[in-house]
Protein backbone atom coordinates (compact mmCIF):
# COMPACT_ATOMS: atom_id res chain seq x y z
CA UNK A 1 0.00 0.00 0.00
CA UNK A 2 1.55 3.41 -1.13
CA UNK A 3 2.04 5.89 1.82
CA UNK A 4 0.31 8.73 0.75
CA UNK A 5 1.13 11.23 3.85
CA UNK A 6 5.00 12.24 2.55
CA UNK A 7 3.76 13.55 -0.66
CA UNK A 8 1.19 15.12 0.84
CA UNK A 9 3.19 17.02 3.23
CA UNK A 10 5.24 18.38 0.57
CA UNK A 11 2.54 19.54 -1.42
CA UNK A 12 1.03 21.41 2.15
CA UNK A 13 4.56 22.67 2.89
CA UNK A 14 5.01 23.89 -0.56
CA UNK A 15 1.45 25.61 -1.17
CA UNK A 16 1.69 27.06 2.62
CA UNK A 17 5.02 28.71 1.76
CA UNK A 18 4.41 30.28 -1.44
CA UNK A 19 1.18 31.94 -0.29
CA UNK A 20 2.60 33.25 2.96
CA UNK A 21 5.94 34.25 1.15
CA UNK A 22 3.84 36.00 -1.43
CA UNK A 23 1.88 37.80 1.39
CA UNK A 24 4.98 38.77 2.95
CA UNK A 25 6.42 40.21 0.03
CA UNK A 26 3.30 41.99 -0.98
CA UNK A 27 3.05 43.55 2.35
CA UNK A 28 6.38 44.62 2.10
CA UNK A 29 7.49 45.00 -1.13
CA UNK A 30 11.58 45.20 -0.54
CA UNK A 31 13.49 48.06 -3.02
CA UNK A 32 9.58 49.25 -3.67
CA UNK A 33 6.61 48.52 -5.37
CA UNK A 34 7.78 49.82 -8.74
CA UNK A 35 10.75 47.38 -9.03
CA UNK A 36 7.56 44.26 -8.25
CA UNK A 37 5.63 45.13 -11.08
CA UNK A 38 5.19 43.90 -14.73
CA UNK A 39 3.24 44.96 -17.55
CA UNK A 40 1.89 41.55 -18.62
CA UNK A 41 0.79 40.54 -22.34
CA UNK A 42 -2.75 43.17 -22.06
CA UNK A 43 -0.39 45.64 -20.72
CA UNK A 44 -2.16 45.38 -17.29
CA UNK A 45 0.48 45.97 -13.99
CA UNK A 46 0.82 42.77 -12.73
CA UNK A 47 2.62 41.62 -9.58
CA UNK A 48 6.12 39.93 -9.40
CA UNK A 49 5.45 38.55 -5.66
CA UNK A 50 4.30 35.15 -6.43
CA UNK A 51 7.84 33.75 -8.71
CA UNK A 52 10.23 34.77 -5.78
CA UNK A 53 7.57 32.39 -2.98
CA UNK A 54 6.93 29.52 -5.37
CA UNK A 55 10.97 29.45 -5.95
CA UNK A 56 11.64 29.49 -2.27
CA UNK A 57 8.94 27.43 -1.33
CA UNK A 58 9.52 24.66 -3.73
CA UNK A 59 13.42 24.57 -3.46
CA UNK A 60 12.45 23.96 0.29
CA UNK A 61 9.73 21.15 0.40
CA UNK A 62 12.15 19.43 -3.07
CA UNK A 63 15.14 20.83 -0.37
CA UNK A 64 14.15 18.47 2.52
CA UNK A 65 13.30 15.31 0.16
CA UNK A 66 17.02 15.81 -2.42
CA UNK A 67 19.15 18.59 -1.43
CA UNK A 68 20.30 17.80 -4.80
CA UNK A 69 16.94 19.13 -6.23
CA UNK A 70 16.23 21.81 -3.75
CA UNK A 71 20.10 23.15 -5.05
CA UNK A 72 18.46 22.73 -8.74
CA UNK A 73 15.24 24.70 -8.01
CA UNK A 74 16.80 27.39 -5.99
CA UNK A 75 19.51 27.96 -8.40
CA UNK A 76 17.24 28.06 -11.49
CA UNK A 77 15.14 30.25 -9.63
CA UNK A 78 18.08 32.79 -8.60
CA UNK A 79 19.16 32.64 -12.60
CA UNK A 80 15.27 33.43 -13.37
CA UNK A 81 15.42 36.50 -10.91
CA UNK A 82 18.63 37.93 -13.06
CA UNK A 83 16.65 37.94 -16.17
CA UNK A 84 13.74 39.34 -14.35
CA UNK A 85 15.72 42.44 -13.51
CA UNK A 86 18.59 42.44 -15.90
CA UNK A 87 16.32 41.46 -19.12
CA UNK A 88 12.99 43.58 -18.26
CA UNK A 89 12.32 45.17 -21.51
CA UNK A 90 14.80 42.65 -23.76
CA UNK A 91 11.98 40.80 -25.68
CA UNK A 92 14.15 37.98 -27.45
CA UNK A 93 12.83 34.46 -26.29
CA UNK A 94 14.52 31.49 -27.04
CA UNK A 95 18.42 29.75 -26.76
CA UNK A 96 18.63 30.59 -30.68
CA UNK A 97 18.26 34.53 -29.73
CA UNK A 98 20.54 34.31 -26.77
CA UNK A 99 23.09 32.46 -28.26
CA UNK A 100 23.10 34.54 -31.46
CA UNK A 101 23.80 37.70 -29.38
CA UNK A 102 26.43 35.94 -27.63
CA UNK A 103 27.94 34.79 -31.06
CA UNK A 104 28.03 38.61 -31.69
CA UNK A 105 29.95 39.04 -28.49
CA UNK A 106 26.88 40.37 -26.17
CA UNK A 107 26.23 38.54 -23.08
CA UNK A 108 22.57 38.77 -22.62
CA UNK A 109 20.71 38.11 -18.81
CA UNK A 110 19.45 35.27 -21.12
CA UNK A 111 22.65 33.41 -21.82
CA UNK A 112 23.52 33.22 -17.95
CA UNK A 113 20.44 31.83 -17.26
CA UNK A 114 20.98 29.49 -19.99
CA UNK A 115 24.01 28.17 -18.70
CA UNK A 116 23.56 28.80 -15.14
CA UNK A 117 20.19 26.80 -15.44
CA UNK A 118 22.09 24.30 -17.45
CA UNK A 119 25.22 24.07 -15.03
CA UNK A 120 22.55 23.89 -11.53
CA UNK A 121 21.30 20.52 -13.66
CA UNK A 122 24.10 19.14 -14.34
CA UNK A 123 25.16 19.31 -10.89
CA UNK A 124 21.92 17.91 -9.78
CA UNK A 125 21.54 14.91 -12.39
CA UNK A 126 25.15 13.78 -10.97
CA UNK A 127 24.33 13.82 -7.56
CA UNK A 128 20.69 11.84 -8.54
CA UNK A 129 22.39 9.48 -10.64
CA UNK A 130 24.54 7.14 -10.66
CA UNK A 131 25.73 5.99 -13.69
CA UNK A 132 27.52 8.64 -16.20
CA UNK A 133 25.12 8.68 -18.83
CA UNK A 134 22.15 8.97 -16.49
CA UNK A 135 23.68 12.00 -14.31
CA UNK A 136 23.90 13.30 -18.36
CA UNK A 137 20.10 12.94 -19.18
CA UNK A 138 19.18 13.67 -15.96
CA UNK A 139 21.06 17.22 -15.93
CA UNK A 140 19.08 17.74 -19.14
CA UNK A 141 16.06 16.76 -18.08
CA UNK A 142 15.80 19.49 -14.88
CA UNK A 143 17.25 22.02 -16.75
CA UNK A 144 15.41 21.72 -19.62
CA UNK A 145 12.30 20.97 -17.71
CA UNK A 146 12.81 24.87 -16.52
CA UNK A 147 12.88 26.03 -20.00
CA UNK A 148 9.81 24.63 -20.85
CA UNK A 149 8.07 25.83 -18.07
CA UNK A 150 9.33 29.49 -19.27
CA UNK A 151 8.40 29.07 -22.43
CA UNK A 152 4.71 28.56 -21.91
CA UNK A 153 4.52 31.63 -19.78
CA UNK A 154 3.21 33.46 -22.24
CA UNK A 155 -0.42 33.98 -20.74
CA UNK A 156 -1.93 33.82 -17.09
CA UNK A 157 -1.81 30.51 -16.11
CA UNK A 158 -0.62 29.13 -18.98
CA UNK A 159 2.76 28.18 -17.06
CA UNK A 160 0.98 27.16 -13.59
CA UNK A 161 -1.22 25.31 -15.36
CA UNK A 162 1.39 23.21 -17.08
CA UNK A 163 2.93 22.02 -14.34
CA UNK A 164 0.09 21.32 -12.17
CA UNK A 165 -0.53 19.20 -15.54
CA UNK A 166 2.46 17.29 -15.84
CA UNK A 167 3.31 17.17 -11.79
CA UNK A 168 -0.35 15.33 -11.10
CA UNK A 169 0.45 11.94 -12.57
CA UNK A 170 4.25 12.06 -10.65
CA UNK A 171 1.53 12.21 -7.43
CA UNK A 172 0.70 8.51 -8.27
CA UNK A 173 4.28 7.18 -8.14
CA UNK A 174 6.41 6.07 -5.13
CA UNK A 175 8.52 7.59 -2.62
CA UNK A 176 10.67 10.73 -3.56
CA UNK A 177 9.40 11.16 -7.15
CA UNK A 178 5.92 11.55 -5.61
CA UNK A 179 7.36 14.27 -3.30
CA UNK A 180 9.05 15.91 -5.27
CA UNK A 181 5.89 16.28 -7.91
CA UNK A 182 4.16 17.45 -4.84
CA UNK A 183 6.53 19.88 -4.40
CA UNK A 184 5.97 21.25 -7.30
CA UNK A 185 2.53 21.20 -7.76
CA UNK A 186 1.75 22.91 -4.44
CA UNK A 187 3.35 26.14 -5.47
CA UNK A 188 2.07 25.88 -8.91
CA UNK A 189 -1.50 25.51 -7.28
CA UNK A 190 -1.51 28.11 -4.77
CA UNK A 191 -0.06 30.80 -7.36
CA UNK A 192 -2.73 29.83 -9.93
CA UNK A 193 -5.63 31.57 -8.61
CA UNK A 194 -4.08 35.01 -9.10
CA UNK A 195 -2.54 34.28 -11.89
CA UNK A 196 -5.57 33.79 -13.66
CA UNK A 197 -6.82 36.53 -12.60
CA UNK A 198 -4.11 38.58 -13.90
CA UNK A 199 -2.90 40.09 -10.08
CA UNK A 200 0.17 37.68 -10.21
CA UNK A 201 3.07 36.48 -12.69
CA UNK A 202 5.63 33.26 -11.74
CA UNK A 203 8.35 35.41 -13.71
CA UNK A 204 11.24 33.88 -15.15
CA UNK A 205 11.94 33.43 -11.35
CA UNK A 206 8.99 31.13 -10.72
CA UNK A 207 8.93 29.72 -13.94
CA UNK A 208 12.12 28.21 -13.99
CA UNK A 209 11.99 27.28 -10.85
CA UNK A 210 9.24 25.47 -10.73
CA UNK A 211 10.06 23.70 -13.99
CA UNK A 212 13.65 22.52 -11.86
CA UNK A 213 11.14 20.88 -9.64
CA UNK A 214 9.21 19.18 -12.14
CA UNK A 215 12.42 18.23 -14.04
CA UNK A 216 14.02 16.55 -10.39
CA UNK A 217 10.84 14.81 -10.66
CA UNK A 218 11.02 13.13 -13.90
CA UNK A 219 14.19 12.03 -12.71
CA UNK A 220 13.54 10.66 -9.68
CA UNK A 221 10.69 8.92 -11.38
CA UNK A 222 12.12 7.44 -14.46
CA UNK A 223 14.62 4.69 -15.06
CA UNK A 224 17.40 5.74 -18.11
CA UNK A 225 14.58 4.77 -20.67
CA UNK A 226 11.97 7.83 -19.27
CA UNK A 227 15.04 9.59 -19.00
CA UNK A 228 16.23 9.52 -22.75
CA UNK A 229 11.90 10.09 -23.54
CA UNK A 230 11.88 12.80 -21.31
CA UNK A 231 15.55 14.29 -22.30
CA UNK A 232 14.45 14.40 -26.54
CA UNK A 233 11.34 16.00 -25.45
CA UNK A 234 12.68 18.88 -23.38
CA UNK A 235 15.34 19.50 -25.95
CA UNK A 236 13.29 19.18 -29.33
CA UNK A 237 11.04 21.83 -27.33
CA UNK A 238 13.87 23.91 -26.83
CA UNK A 239 15.12 23.76 -30.53
CA UNK A 240 11.21 24.42 -31.11
CA UNK A 241 11.01 27.07 -28.74
CA UNK A 242 8.86 30.30 -30.86
CA UNK A 243 6.48 26.95 -31.95
CA UNK A 244 5.79 25.70 -28.43
CA UNK A 245 5.44 29.54 -27.38
CA UNK A 246 3.01 30.14 -30.06
CA UNK A 247 1.37 27.04 -29.27
CA UNK A 248 1.02 28.10 -25.38
CA UNK A 249 -0.47 31.49 -26.75
CA UNK A 250 -3.05 29.92 -28.95
CA UNK A 251 -4.61 27.87 -25.62
CA UNK A 252 -7.84 29.00 -24.71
Amino acid sequence: MIDRAPRTRSLALALALTRAGATVLRATAPGGRKHWTRANHAGRAVGLYAGPASAVAAALAAGRVRPAAGFAVLAAGVCGAYDDVAGAGDDRRGFRAHLAALRDGEVTSGAVKLFGIGAAGLVAGAVLKERPLDKVLAGVVVAGAAHFVNLVDVRPGRAAGAVLAFGVPGLLKRGAAAELAAAATGAAAAVLPDDLREREMLGDTGAHALGAALGAAVVEGNTRAGLVAHAVAVVAAAVYGERVSAWARSLV
